[in-house]
């Protein structure tokens, strides 16, 4: 089972959303081609209602707690109450990646 669809089975089987959409946005970073490490979650649950944005995150950290020690680099959550969801209706798309790593920088000379 590849890691997106890890993701997309733990989140929908935990929360059971109204609304789910699942980017793997790997390819906009500087990772090796096919990569799985860079995911967009944006999710209206009934599970987010009355919660505030950090209680929401923790709630989905939970769920992919082993994949996010390895392979998810990052993870992009967007996170809703059914309501919010339907009073907005998108999301923020994701910045783009400027580029470079830690072994590109060179150090102070």
């Amino acid at each position: 089972m590849t890691v997106e669809e890890q993701i997309r089975s733990r989140l929908t089987e935990a929360f059971g959303p109204q609304h789910f959409e699942l980017d793997n946005e790997s390819s906009q970073h500087s990772v090796p081609v096919n990569s799985e490490t860079h995911f967009r979650v944006v999710m209206a649950a009934e599970a987010f209602e009355g919660k505030r944005p950090v209680a929401r995150h923790q709630l989905v950290y939970g769920t992919l707690a082993d994949l996010m020690q390895n392979p998810i680099h990052a993870l992009a959550l967007h996170l809703y109450s059914p309501q919010e969801w339907h009073a907005q209706e998108e999301a923020p798309a994701s910045p783009a990646c400027l580029g470079g790593s830690k072994s590109d920088q060179q150090g102070d000379a």
